[in-house]
């Protein structure tokens, strides 16, 4: 095989200009397997495991959330929410998710100071969330809510969003997927399941200070006019209920006379009812390119196949969104 043959080969396939990559972690855990005792418990841990392998690994004294820590799939940690801080003898009051297990290392999880941090940085993530739990669809299944209990906060010490009237609207425009900013911690795992798994690069984290939040790389307003394929799979990893799949958002919610998960907000971007074409950039410059070459005035009913005509004609049962409802076969 030639030199030209085989970089054909082992190149790998050309994807969209995206910025897959944006949400990557560099490597956080240990260069060697290691033994750390743990609330005084020895926990043997392999090479590449953080602080919070050890944590887990065993019932440690007290109850140590990671929010923005996914561990699997290589998403996270970020260390962005800090709930998980723990104190150790050699370098004091850590982050458990993204500091590396070290041969020897003693960890506490009960130390006053540790408790203390991961109280006021839960107490920080509840602040700037919509705590109306119970017209939640992830109400009952939701990691914030479970760190809440454990932890027993009655009412966040800095105060709630109610305080501050500051709701965004309900992204409600896409046919698989919704999206409520308002119950969204900033923990980067749909950005990292979008760009860096699945590598459609949809979404992104926009904005800096409070004004913060998860938007797409095509610049759209909405989910549904982004360049999402439904793949669902930031939905899977979301810690929260700011991003669930549709015909669930209401699946576990208590029924309230005149209080619903959307009028809680007040405002909501509905779905359009228009046929979403190609989902991707290069693919809608391509579906645009289709429609000038058209010579009978861009009808194409004209000797020309729909999309759904042609994904059908291929034996392709996927069909188009509108014809399904909204559900996959």
């Amino acid at each position: 095989m030639s030199s030209e043959q085989q970089q054909a080969v082992d190149a790998p396939p050309l994807t969209e200009e995206i910025a897959p990559g944006t949400a990557s972690d560099p490597p956080v855990g240990g260069d060697a397997p290691a033994t750390v005792t743990v609330d005084g418990i020895e926990v043997s841990v392999e090479a590449g495991a953080t602080l919070i392998d050890a944590v887990e690994a065993i019932e440690p004294a007290e109850s140590v959330p990671a929010l923005c820590h996914y561990g699997r799939e290589e998403i996270g940690p970020r260390s962005e929410c800090r709930t998980c801080m723990v104190e150790t003898d050699e370098h004091g009051v850590v982050p458990a998710c993204s500091f590396p297990a070290e041969d020897g290392m003693t960890v506490r999880t009960d130390a006053t100071d540790a408790a203390q941090a991961r109280d006021v940085n839960l107490d920080l993530v509840l602040s700037d969330h919509n705590l109306r739990c119970t017209t939640c669809g992830k109400n009952g299944r939701c990691e914030l809510q479970d760190a809440a209990i454990d932890a027993e906060v009655e009412e966040p010490r800095y105060g709630v969003l109610d305080d501050r009237d500051e709701y965004e609207p309900i992204d409600d425009s896409s046919s698989f997927i919704q999206i409520d900013r308002n119950k969204c911690i900033l923990c980067n795992r749909c950005v990292e399941a979008c760009n860096d798994v699945q590598v459609e690069g949809v979404l992104r984290m926009e904005g800096s200070g409070q004004d913060t939040r998860i938007g797409f790389q095509s610049d759209a307003e909405t989910m549904e006019d982004s360049t999402c394929v439904s793949c669902g799979h930031c939905a899977t990893v979301c810690p929260t209920g700011s991003l669930v799949e549709k015909g669930i958002e209401d699946a576990t919610t208590i029924p309230l006379p005149g209080f619903t998960q959307t009028n809680s907000v007040g405002k909501t971007h509905e779905n359009t009812g228009k046929t979403k074409g190609p989902m991707t950039p290069k693919k809608r410059t391509e579906d645009s390119s289709d429609e000038r070459s058209l010579t009978d005035g861009g009808d194409r009913s004209a000797g020309t196949k729909t999309e759904t005509e042609t994904s059908h004609a291929d034996g392709d049962d996927w069909g188009d969104a509108s014809e399904r409802g909204g559900e996959w076969p």
